[in-house]
């Protein structure tokens, strides 16, 4: 049993290193507030979602089936998420991408809760929880970047 604890230790160490690269969690952003104040500029569910770790029910969320030409941004900081021709119909409830905009856009942190290991996403300026990444996405990636709408705002082209 001794043994099996260490292995599982050595498992879980090994499993939490893989990756580490550019995308990988920061421990500071540009936008630092306090629960307080970003309790007094987000709705209860937009606080729910980009700072708790929530999520939106499938299939309720206003971008899930939007299709206009533009830019979705962070809806709490406005920092650049992903440009609407990366924008796919996945049928998963959410909207979809397949790529960020800019490598300043998100942050990916391994995610081992509710008994499965999934990437989190994250905004890259201000810390906001957006989704989760897999690996089932359309070419030219191969990824489905899984946004909750509510972390979302959209910039319509001109």
């Amino acid at each position: 049993m001794k043994y099996l604890s260490i292995l599982f230790i050595l498992i879980i160490t090994a499993c939490s290193s893989q990756g580490q690269d550019s995308k990988q969690k920061k421990t500071s952003y540009a936008i630092n507030k306090t629960d307080e104040q970003w309790k007094s500029e987000l709705s209860e569910l937009e606080y729910s979602i980009l700072r708790e770790k929530g999520t939106e029910r499938p299939w309720t969320g206003k971008y899930n089936d939007h299709k206009e030409v533009g830019l979705y941004v962070c809806a709490a900081c406005g920092n650049p998420l992903f440009e609407s021709d990366t924008k796919f119909d996945s049928h998963c409830g959410w909207p979809s991408y397949f790529q960020y905009a800019t490598d300043s856009s998100v942050v990916e942190t391994p995610d081992y809760s509710h008994g499965m290991t999934r990437i989190e996403i994250t905004c890259a300026r201000c810390g906001g929880h957006l989704g989760h990444v897999f690996n089932d996405g359309p070419p030219p990636t191969g990824l489905r970047y899984c946004i909750n709408s509510v972390s979302l705002d959209f910039m319509k082209e001109k």
